[in-house]
């Protein structure tokens, strides 16, 4: 990474058409909190809309500066998609004080970064406000959906030779976010460590499945049938964690939590347009039979499999998937009882 006198690597970070939400999750990063982390990390935020003191004409001197090359930009950080409309104008989304839209804003300042990161799925993809008839354009940085395109064009490079990274999710985990950059400003990240959808390998080379609490459950196809219940969420509540890429059950996010610990089925929030879903609470299925099945396993054989677990399925199991409470302890004798 290239560093100027003052030792420090510049970060600007711009947001898009978003909630804010992957703002909200990387202020939970670090012990002693996301600021003291950047320090410590030798990351200069330049600026940022929701935590920085500048505003108005500071802000614009900023980024005419960087736009001009008369400051340096090591890190270009987007939040939200890019609202290309209407008509590739960009109008859906200006920059106040600038007479200019992020969309423009971006197409000047993205090909003067060492790095260009979209932080979560809307930057990435489009994700949220791209859903539906998509009436403002919406776009990733470097993709559309599944397809590679996007604000800057299939062929964008960064100075440092790279594509877009795309840290997916709604919103992301903080660590995620903060371990894409430092990978980034230590040169630990290249090419050939993103995947096909400009993910980092880190974190897609795990499913949300992995670690998830409820495994026993999935293990012997013990499924719950309302969103309060104790089961696997998969076969009827929709849960897609089995495709879903990220570590998202071995790390706890702000504390403990994950979706499917709080008893929420997973949405795969870190694929392109998980937007799109048509019942985020409910299984689609094909004969009875859950269409989207883990995507590394036939089809046929998950399914003999299933049918073998949930003959096999342990008493205390079966009673506990439709519980909102562990009804049956594990080790008691009534356990060895056949059902």
């Amino acid at each position: 990474m290239t560093v100027g006198s003052e030792g420090m690597t510049r970060m600007l970070w711009l947001q898009g058409a978003s909630c804010g939400g992957c703002t909200m999750s990387i202020l939970e990063s670090g012990a002693s909190g996301w600021f003291d982390e950047l320090r410590q990390s030798g990351i200069d935020l330049i600026w940022h809309p929701s935590v920085s003191e500048q505003t108005g004409d500071e802000v614009v001197e900023l980024l005419e500066a960087i736009r001009d090359g008369r400051e340096r930009l090591d890190l270009l950080v987007l939040e939200g998609s890019v609202a290309r409309g209407p008509s590739l104008s960009g109008r859906f989304n200006m920059l106040a004080g600038t007479n200019r839209s992020i969309y423009h804003w971006l197409l000047d300042l993205a090909p003067l970064a060492d790095y260009v990161v979209a932080v979560g799925s809307c930057a990435a993809y489009g994700g949220i406000p791209a859903a539906g008839i998509n009436p403002t354009d919406a776009v990733g940085l470097q993709f559309e959906g599944s397809d590679v395109g996007g604000a800057l064009g299939a062929g964008f490079r960064s100075k440092r030779g790279l594509p877009v990274i795309n840290v997916a999710g709604c919103a992301p985990h903080p660590g995620w976010m903060m371990e894409s950059l430092l990978a980034l400003t230590s040169g630990d990240l290249g090419a050939d460590g993103l995947d096909t959808v400009g993910r980092p390998t880190f974190i897609a080379n795990h499913l949300a499945h992995h670690g998830c609490s409820r495994n026993e459950f999935y293990e012997f196809k013990a499924s719950a049938e309302t969103m309060s219940e104790r089961g696997c969420l998969m076969e009827h509540l929709g849960c897609r964690a089995t495709q879903a890429v990220g570590d998202c059950n071995q790390r706890s996010w702000n504390g403990g939590g994950s979706c499917t610990k709080g008893g929420y089925a997973c949405i795969a929030c870190t694929s392109p347009g998980f937007e799109s879903a048509q019942n985020y609470l409910q299984t689609a299925k094909l004969a009875g039979i859950p269409v989207g099945l883990p995507t590394d396993m036939p089809k046929a054989w998950f399914v003999a499999l299933a049918a073998l677990s949930k003959s096999a399925t342990p008493r205390r199991v079966r009673i506990n998937a439709t519980a909102d409470h562990v009804v049956m302890p594990p080790g008691r004798p009534s356990d060895k009882r056949s059902s």
